[in-house]
C-alpha cells in the first residue's frame, strides 16, 4: 500500500479530518488531499510530521521511503552486493551507509520479527564486521565499524534475552558496552547500561536497576536513551514503593519533548512519545493509579494498532493487556481480567523476562482478590509455560 493511502488509512482510523491533520502537520488540506490520492509524493519532513501526528509508530515513515524492508525483500542482490563489497575490504562511504541503513532496518524489525531468526541475522552481520576490523582500514572507516557493531550487539544481546538466554545475553551486552566505548559513543554506551537496567529489573533487583540507570544517564545525556534510563529507574523505584515518581516522570518526559522526533520511531533504540506512554502505564500501575494506568495502557493498545488491526508493536501491546488486566482485578471483574491477562501472554512476539514479571504482579493481584476461583487456574497454566 503506497503512502498516500496509508496516510488516509491512518487518518480515518484515528477519526481525524483532513483540516485538523493540516493544522497538526501545517501543510494546506488540498496539499494533503493531493498527498492522500497520489497526486503529490510526500517529502521527508511531511513523512514525519504525519507519522507524529497519528501516532503511526514509524509505518508512515516507512511507506513514503518505499517500504524500506519490502524493498530490500524484493532486491536481494543488494545485500548480497554488500556483502561481497565488504568481503573485498572495499570500506567505502557508500558501503558504510548501505551496512547502516542495513543495522537500522534490522532495530526496526525488533518488535515483531521472530526472535531466533533476527539474533542469527544480527550475528552473520557481526562476523562480517569482526572481519573487517582485523584489516587494515582507516582511521573513520575503523571507527565507524566499531559503531555498526555496537549497535548489531545491543539488538543481539536484547533479542537473546527476550529467548531467555541470560548468559549470552549478558556477554553480548558487555560486548556492545566496549566496542561502544572504544568507539567513543556514548549513546551505544547508554543503552548498555539500559540493558543491565532492564535485565536487573526482571530479575527483582531493583537497587541494581537504579544504579546502573544512573550509570547511563551520566554517559548519555541529553539523548533519547537517557530517556529511557529515566524510565527504568523510575519502574524500579515503584516496585520498591518509594515516592517521587511523578516528579521523575516529568523530568523523562521534558527531555523527550526537548529532543527532536526520530526518523524511525519503530527503531527500538529510539524513544518516542507512543513510548512514554507505556512506561508510565507500568509506573501508574505500581503506584495504584489505576485511572492513569487504564487510561495509558488504552493509549498504547490503540497506537499500536494499525487500521487493519495488526499489532504494530505485539511486545506493548500484550504488556498494555496485562495492565488492563491488574486494573480489571482491582476493580473486582475477575472474567475481564482473566480475559485480558490471557490475550496478555499469548501475544505473536513476547519479551518472556519482560512479560513473566508483569504477569506474575497480575497473578499476585488475582491470587490476592479471587483465592480459590476456578478462572485462577486458566491463567496460571498459560504463565506456566513462560
Amino acid at each position: 500500500m503506497g503512502f498516500g493511502r496509508r496516510l488516509r488509512k491512518y487518518r480515518e482510523h484515528r477519526e481525524w479530518s483532513l483540516a485538523e491533520l493540516a493544522r497538526a502537520t501545517h501543510y494546506s488540506r488540498g496539499y494533503l488531499s493531493n498527498i492522500e490520492n497520489g497526486r503529490k509524493t510526500p517529502t521527508d519532513d511531511l513523512a514525519r510530521l504525519c507519522d507524529e501526528a497519528l501516532r503511526a509508530n514509524g509505518e508512515l515513515i516507512a511507506a513514503a521511503r518505499g517500504d524500506v524492508v519490502s524493498r530490500l525483500d524484493r532486491t536481494p542482490w543488494q545485500t548480497a552486493e554488500l556483502v561481497q563489497r565488504m568481503q573485498a575490504s572495499d570500506i567505502t562511504p557508500q558501503t558504510l551507509e548501505a551496512l547502516q541503513a542495513t543495522i537500522e532496518e534490522l532495530c526496526c524489525q525488533y518488535s515483531y520479527r521472530d526472535a531466533l531468526d533476527l539474533r542469527r541475522e544480527a550475528h552473520g552481520w557481526l562476523q562480517h564486521i569482526g572481519g573487517l576490523l582485523r584489516q587494515p582500514t582507516g582511521l573513520r572507516a575503523h571507527q565507524e565499524l566499531l559503531v555498526a557493531g555496537g549497535w548489531l550487539a545491543l539488538l543481539a544481546g536484547c533479542v537473546e534475552y527476550d529467548l531467555g538466554m541470560r548468559t549470552a545475553a549478558e556477554s553480548t551486552r558487555t560486548a556492545a558496552q566496549q566496542l561502544g566505548a572504544e568507539a567513543g559513543h556514548p549513546e551505544i554506551q547508554g543503552w548498555a547500561y539500559e540493558m543491565s537496567a532492564w535485565f536487573a529489573l526482571t530479575q527483582g533487583r531493583y537497587r541494581n536497576v537504579v544504579a546502573a540507570a544512573q550509570q547511563g544517564q551520566a554517559v548519555a545525556r541529553e539523548s533519547s536513551v537517557h530517556v529511557q534510563l529515566i524510565a527504568q529507574e523510575a519502574k524500579a523505584r515503584a516496585r520498591l514503593g518509594e515516592d517521587g515518581l511523578e516528579t521523575l516522570l516529568l523530568s523523562g518526559r521534558e527531555l523527550l519533548e526537548r529532543l527532536p522526533y526520530p526518523d524511525r520511531p519503530d527503531n527500538h533504540f529510539k524513544v518516542d512519545p507512543a513510548k512514554w506512554d507505556y512506561y508510565a502505564m507500568d509506573v501508574h500501575r505500581l503506584a495504584g493509579d489505576d485511572d492513569l494506568a487504564e487510561q495509558y495502557a488504552s493509549v498504547v493498545v490503540n497506537d499500536n494498532l494499525a487500521p487493519d488491526g495488526t499489532e504494530l508493536s505485539p511486545m506493548r501491546i500484550g504488556e498494555s493487556r496485562v495492565a488492563l488486566a491488574v486494573v480489571a482485578s482491582r476493580r473486582g471483574d475477575l472474567e475481564q481480567a482473566v480475559d485480558l491477562g490471557l490475550r496478555g501472554l499469548r501475544g505473536p512476539r513476547q519479551s518472556r523476562p519482560s512479560l513473566r514479571m508483569v504477569a506474575l504482579e497480575l497473578d499476585e493481584e488475582l491470587r490476592h482478590r479471587f483465592t480459590g476461583e476456578g478462572r485462577l487456574r486458566d491463567f496460571e497454566e498459560v504463565l506456566r509455560s513462560l
